[in-house]
């Protein structure tokens, strides 16, 4: 398969037209006309995840984050982004990303966190058209205290932090892939239990639990959009027939806790 067939067959399923405004998705980096038999995934390009595809044979670098999502003035290898660049261009890795537009997709990020939960009947916390749009909200098999859902989360999707009274009983759950505090009352006007998202914010959240809101489970923004890939890779290998590897390189900026330091 070549590059520009690929992208054609990646946006039927993620039209880069769904994706925000002041967001850059699609073909990055890489020649349409070359060959891809082999697609390397992961939430961020960053030098880690580039060797990983280079060690890999990878011929493209499928990313959920962009790697020039704001302009720059330079791409000497001198600079971060420059040195990424030339790293990948030698190497003969193109670049293709879908970020937005796979948050509203659907499937999407949501749906495929959601699905680490085991929840059921899906709806789009906030609707878009055509049963697209951001977040998912939808039931756990059973009812469960909010310290198990929190067990669950860990061992499911990541570390967590919980706002809550830990022995109030969750049925209904909102997820959000990425930071999701801007959807913050659509979790309130949907009347779930708890809302599962990333990077909750002191002031917002303190506010929405004070005006009666869902309890909250805050993970990393990369464990809550990781699950994404598993799927899009899934895809790739059905339709495309293409070889896959998914990074499990955590590219959070955040590298450990004091509990992990003390043990």
């Amino acid at each position: 398969m070549l590059v520009a067939e690929l992208v054609e067959l990646i946006e039927q399923r993620y039209p880069t037209s769904w994706a925000e405004s002041w967001d850059r998705v699609g073909l990055t980096l890489g020649e349409p006309s070359a060959e891809v038999t082999r697609v390397f995934l992961a939430v961020d390009c960053d030098p880690r995840t580039v060797e990983e595809a280079v060690s890999a044979g990878a011929d493209l670098m499928f990313t959920h984050h962009p790697l020039l999502l704001r302009g720059v003035s330079s791409v000497a290898p001198t600079t971060y982004k420059g040195a990424i660049v030339h790293r990948m261009i030698k190497a003969g890795i193109a670049l293709y990303t879908a970020h937005t537009n796979g948050d509203v997709a659907a499937p999407g990020v949501s749906d495929a966190l959601a699905a680490r939960l085991g929840l059921a009947g899906l709806r789009p916390l906030v609707p878009t058209a055509d049963d697209r749009g951001h977040g998912r909200v939808g039931e756990l098999p059973s009812a469960m205290a909010l310290s198990d859902l929190a067990a669950l989360v860990s061992s499911a999707v990541g570390d967590v932090r919980v706002a809550g009274v830990p022995t109030d009983t969750v049925r209904t759950v909102a997820v959000s892939g990425g930071a999701g505090d801007a959807f913050l009352a659509d979790a309130a006007r949907a009347g779930v239990d708890a809302y599962l998202t990333a990077d909750l914010r002191h002031h917002p959240a303190h506010e929405h639990l004070a005006n009666g809101g869902p309890a909250l489970l805050d993970v990393s923004h990369w464990a809550s959009e990781r699950p994404w890939l598993d799927d899009v890779a899934a895809f790739l290998r059905q339709e495309a027939g293409l070889q896959t590897i998914v990074s499990d390189v955590d590219t959070s900026p955040w590298t450990f806790t004091l509990e992990d330091r003390n043990q």
